[in-house]
Order: C-alpha cells, then structure tokens, then sequence
C-alpha cells in the first residue's frame, strides 16, 4: 500500500520557506502534577488536515493543522496537539494527505437546469435559447422538475467542493427548499422576462411571485433570496427598474445576464444607442448588489462604470467557449477594480457541468492565450476568484469564501495523493492545474459534512439519478410532440 506523505514539506516548498501552523498559547499555565488539567471545551468538528489554505489577505497556508467547528463556525484553528488539548469534538475527521481550504464558490448557474444537460449542443446562443431551451422549458418546468434539477446539481457540486453557488432560474422557493435539504449554501434568483415564463404570466405575477419567495426566505443561514432579471435585451426598462426596486426594498441582490454576445450588444445598441452597460447606468439600474454575468463584450468605459458603481462581475470561461461568444476581459476588470468571479453557467449546453476546478484552469489559460502573456492571472489569483473574490462578488465575504475564525465553516479537503498531483512544488499551482473534482476528500458547510469521501450524507444520490432518469424521458416526449406539430 502507498503510504500517504505528509504535506508539510510540501507546503514549505509552496511558500519557499517555513509555513508554520498558528501556535495557540495554552488557556492556563501547565499544571504541575498536583493540579487538574483544565477540563477540554466541547465542540461539534475537529479536521486534521496535512495543510490549511486559508485565502485569508496575507494567503497564508499553514502546515499541518487542525480546524474547530461548533455551531456551524470556524471557532479555532491552531496545531494538532494544542487543539486536542483544548477541545473535544463530537466528531474527528482525519485529512493529513489533504489540503483543507474555503469551499468554492460558483457566481453564475442555472441549475434544475442538469435535467437538460446535453439537449441542446454546439449551437449559438439565441438559437440555443429561441429553438431548444425555451420551449423545452415551456412543456417541463414546474415545481417538480426545479427540485429534481436543483437536487443533481447540489450532488454534483457538493462532490465537487463547490459550498456555495449563485441561480437564476423559476420556482426559486422550491429550488431552495432543494438547496435546504442537501445543505449548500446559495444566493437563489427569481428571473425576470418581458415575455410569459414559467411561474410568470407577466410583470404583476414576476413582483408577487419574487415578494412573496424573498418574504419566505429572509434571514436564512444558508439561502439568500435574489431578483434576477434575465438581460437587458429580454427585459425593458419598466421591469428592470421594478426588479431593481423589489430587490432595493428587501436589500437583496440583483443577478442578471450582460453582454453576453455580440448579438446582444447589436440588439441593445439598436434599441438604446448605446451598450448594455452604459444603458442600465443611464436607468439607475447599476449599484453594489448587481451581480452581471459573463460581460464579455466589455469595453474600457464600460469597465469604469462596474468599478464606480461597484457592480461584480461573474466570469464563465467554458460557457463563452462552448457558445463562441467571445473572451471576457477578466484581466482588464480586476485592474480597473471589478471584484470578478467565477461561474459555470447551466449545464444545459452552454457547459456541461458545474466543475469549478475546470472554471479555474480554464479562466487561466484562456486569459493568458487571449493576452500572449502567461504571466497573467496566476494560480493564487484564480484561486482568489474562486473562493473569497466569489464571495464579495455575492456580498458574502464576510460569512465565506476564507478560512478565518468567526467565519462559517464552509470548507473542502483535497487530497493531493494522485499522481498528477506530485510531486508538489506550489500548492496553489497543484490546485488550479492538477486538481479534479475527484479529488474533493470531504466538503463541509455551516459546519455540516456534506461528502465524506465515500458517500454523500444529506441527498439521496440514488433517488437524484433515477430522477434525473425519468425526467429524461418525459422531456424527450415532448420534444418529438413539439416536432411533431
């Protein structure tokens, strides 16, 4: 049997010098034999991992260390044996061949949208919405079909080590009570259209729908209710501003798609005179809780108004790839001071799963292809994009994204023994470059094990996919009876 290395040398060798774990100075002198050893304080977790990745500002990465979770919390993290002098966990988890670090953080999904992975492939994005999508919508959607959807998105990601995801889709009160039951934390967005949508007769039904699904959720731990108009081409400006309102009455976010294409930017321009961008700044609609999606097809002016109004940016690699849409100028974003993330998009033909390690290896190669530079977004910065960038994208950063103590144990361990993997020489290089989804060890949010290497504990994953199954056959049933009239 290989016997598993301990990571500390290789985290000395990621730093290019000691990475030592935070030494935690004992509660009480230490007692001399005629005292009593202080008694341990209880805690819910303790996760002995072979290195601590924190993504806190000063990107320390701690050697072997243990971590302390009560009452879904980061309450301590320190060496292993000042830890198991100072607390006693209801549960240990052991990690010593893993890198523990933030669960990543995906800024852009559509996912009861897994059900229609694959229906609809290479082809462009409005023929791809227009002739596929939105009529295999029209016969599918329902309650039903969002929590099946969601269902097999959330046991993908949680496989994955994705701990929270940004939606835009229908029936977002049912897809977080998906999203509830399988443990994920998750920014969920009603969308919005100018035209009749599941759930959404028309612009009266959009406002009760969304007021009534972010009156239910409100002050969740782990779900926050959104308003999502879709685009600025499916959406006018009355039902931009009334999303925009909604969304400001309840201080929620706004998700919502932006230059996307080059179609789109034809569209807008021939409706308004101007770009996407410049057009929701003229309306009023910009402001810090708007979250825009792809903005490919950014220019420099377009860029200064994100940064001024502090509107995030969620940056799909695969999605603009697989739709030919075009490259986002990610690097030009960051620079002029746009919090950019990283997203996958739906899984329905514009990607093909919800991989965030992908996300990150993509994002990376395609920006330093596009800039015939490589120097350009290096590992630790896409790893920044993934985890804590991603999370003050979704205005989270302070709950998630690091491991810091006060923070939500949101967490994932990645076990760095496959052989792709070694040897190691920079641990933020293994991640981004070597690492796959199958190499998520455990993922743990609110303090909850979610995967624990073997079996995943809050979704039937057997029931998922036999969903997934028979909800395959009833959309493809309505496909031919569409193709038939």
């Amino acid at each position: 049997m290989i016997r598993a290395v301990s990571l500390v040398l290789l985290t000395l060798l990621s730093l290019g010098g000691p990475a030592e774990a935070q030494k935690k100075p004992a509660a009480t002198p230490t007692p001399t034999p005629a005292e009593t050893p202080a008694p341990k304080a209880p805690c819910d977790l303790v996760i002995v991992a072979g290195a601590v990745v924190t993504m806190d500002p000063a990107f320390r990465v701690l050697s072997e260390s243990a971590l302390v979770v009560k009452d879904g919390y980061l309450l301590d993290i320190g060496a292993v044996d000042y830890v198991d002098a100072h607390w006693t966990p209801a549960e240990r988890i052991e990690r010593k061949s893993s890198v523990v670090m933030p669960g990543l953080v995906n800024t852009h999904t559509h996912a009861a949208m897994s059900l229609l992975r694959g229906v609809a492939d290479d082809k462009p994005l409005m023929e791809w919405l227009e002739k596929s999508i939105f009529p295999a919508e029209a016969k599918n959607v329902s309650p039903e079909f969002v929590k099946a959807g969601t269902t097999l998105a959330c046991l993908e990601m949680i496989r994955g080590g994705t701990t929270t995801f940004a939606d835009m889709y229908y029936y977002e009160s049912d897809v977080a009570a998906a999203v509830e039951a399988c443990g994920l934390r998750a920014v969920l967005g009603e969308t919005w259209l100018d035209f009749p949508a599941p759930g959404h007769a028309n612009l009266e039904e959009s406002r009760k729908v969304t007021r009534a699904f972010l009156e239910t959720w409100k002050g969740h731990r782990r779900i926050t209710a959104a308003v999502a108009p879709h685009a600025p081409y499916t959406c006018s400006k009355e039902t931009l501003l009334a999303s925009k309102a909604l969304a400001d009455e309840f201080g929620a976010p706004l998700l919502i798609h932006v230059s996307e294409t080059r179609d789109e930017q034809r569209q807008v321009k021939e409706k308004t005179g101007t770009t996407p961008v410049r057009w929701l700044d003229s309306i009023g609609f910009l402001g810090p809780r708007v979250v825009a999606a792809h903005g490919v097809w950014l220019d420099d002016g377009d860029l200064a108004i994100l940064a001024s109004k502090k509107v995030s940016l969620s940056h799909n690699p695969e999605s603009n790839m697989k739709l030919g849409s075009g490259t986002a100028p990610v690097v030009a974003a960051r620079k002029a001071g746009v919090t950019v993330g990283l997203g996958t998009d739906g899984v329905a033909g514009s990607n093909n799963d919800l991989d965030m390690w992908e996300a990150m290896d993509f994002a990376g190669k395609l920006a330093k292809v596009t800039a015939l530079d490589p120097t350009v977004l290096p590992a630790r910065d896409l790893l920044r994009m993934a985890t804590i960038e991603g999370a003050r994208a979704l205005g989270l950063e302070k709950l998630t994204g690091s491991l810091e103590t006060g923070k939500a144990a949101d967490l994932i361990a990645v076990d760095l023994n496959a052989p792709r993997t070694r040897p190691i020489y920079d641990v933020a290089s293994a991640l981004v470059y070597s690492v796959k989804e199958g190499d998520v060890s455990l993922t743990v949010v609110d303090g909850k094990v979610l995967w624990d290497g073997r079996t995943w504990r809050t979704v039937d994953a057997k029931a998922a996919l036999q969903a997934a199954t028979d909800w395959r056959e009833k959309i493809l049933k309505s496909l031919r009876e569409a193709a038939a009239k």
